[in-house]
């Protein structure tokens, strides 16, 4: 059996079910979105991710009824959604300060909503004790919030939150509480729940690990603008811009002229020793500016010269040991520090290279993204 990818947006057929179509919101003069198209899709996990103030908690205000448009169009399963009130929509928010009610249960706090909606009371008793399951809370439901710990009561305002079955989840910094180790077993919980109930999740976040691992799409913004949207492998692997790379994870960025030695090869003077070998199916001119982008993890460093299409000599000058991994500060005859990163796969009383020692690095004409800007 062939598993069917998930990817609505490769659909020409598929209609979003959230559209935004050339949407701008000023607050006096200050533009908070700038002149944005987006499509989003029923069952996305979306991540909107970027810097603080670049306009993301904007969007979901926009989305849930707490602002509306300057300019442009917003639309919730083909409808118009602008100055229709939050209580109006199929859609909920989900608060960084979960905004739990102290003095109710976890049962009384999931059923808030739908008492509120005027729900029957074997249906409201079946719906919440499905939430209660669904979140793994049941233990719990008679105890007040301040008896739980800070990852359960985020489980509880989710399940409030998706109690009444809403279209669209807007999730903002949902896991921003939390320790590292919590937060990475709550992302994982997340995407089963939303995978489980099939809700649409908008997840607004600045943290580009937490948007990597649960989003099926990523959309990194900048300035009221968005300037990529892709899975995150793509945004990864291939990224628009020096921007995007940098925002995502760690990168090396070498610039200079370009210069095309054939199909879709080049060759780029960066001040090295000598020019490096790139690929890109992005066409440059002769003399162009090029921006070679590296990941850290694709550059190989030796004791002795590799045989490798680019080779470029250093010496160490910073280890950053983080367990599983040592990235290497590699410092070229050029004054550039080159990060090389390498895993961690056997315990050693004395890692291969030290401080000042002299050094290679090396990588594959492939292994690099050349972007123009």
């Amino acid at each position: 059996m062939v598993e069917t990818v998930f990817a609505p947006w490769e659909d020409p057929n598929a209609s979003p079910l959230i559209s935004f179509k050339n949407v701008t919101k000023r607050f006096g003069t200050f533009v908070a979105i700038d002149d944005l198209t987006l499509d989003i899709y029923e069952q996305e996990f979306f991540a909107l991710l970027g810097p603080s103030g670049c306009g993301k908690t904007t969007m979901m205000r926009m989305l849930a009824g707490f602002e509306n448009p300057s300019e442009g169009s917003m639309s919730l399963s083909g409808q118009d959604i602008a100055g229709i009130p939050p209580n109006k929509r199929a859609v909920n928010m989900m608060f960084q300060s979960y905004a739990l009610f102290p003095h109710l249960s976890v049962w009384e706090n999931i059923a808030f909503g739908l008492r509120r909606d005027g729900v029957a009371k074997d249906a409201l008793s079946a719906r919440v004790d499905e939430m209660l399951k669904l979140t793994r809370l049941e233990k719990f439901a008679r105890r007040k919030p301040h008896q739980i710990s800070g990852g359960q009561r985020q489980r509880v305002a989710l399940a409030r939150s998706l109690a009444k079955a809403p279209k669209l989840l807007l999730l903002d910094e949902p896991l921003g509480a939390l320790d590292k180790k919590l937060r990475q077993d709550t992302q994982f919980e997340l995407m089963d729940i939303q995978e489980k109930t099939g809700t649409t999740f908008v997840i607004v976040t600045h943290d580009q690990e937490e948007a990597m691992t649960v989003a099926s799409r990523v959309a990194v913004m900048d300035e009221g603008r968005i300037v990529q949207v892709a899975t995150p492998q793509k945004i990864y692997e291939a990224p628009d811009s020096i921007y995007v790379a940098d925002f995502i994870g760690d990168v090396n960025i070498l610039t200079g002229p370009v210069k095309a030695t054939g199909a879709e090869t080049y060759t780029l003077d960066f001040g090295g020793a000598a020019p490096v070998v790139a690929t890109s199916e992005r066409p440059f001119s002769d003399g162009q500016t090029g921006h070679l982008a590296i990941r850290p993890e694709k550059i190989g460093i030796h004791a002795e010269r590799p045989d490798a299409p680019n080779t470029v000599q250093g010496k160490v000058l910073d280890i950053a040991y983080l367990g599983n991994l040592s990235t290497y500060y590699v410092e070229l005859p050029n004054a550039q520090i080159i990060k090389a990163q390498t895993a961690n796969t056997q315990r050693i009383s004395r890692r291969a290279f030290t401080w000042e020692d002299p050094v290679w690095v090396s990588w594959s004409a492939t292994a690099g993204v050349l972007l123009d800007q």
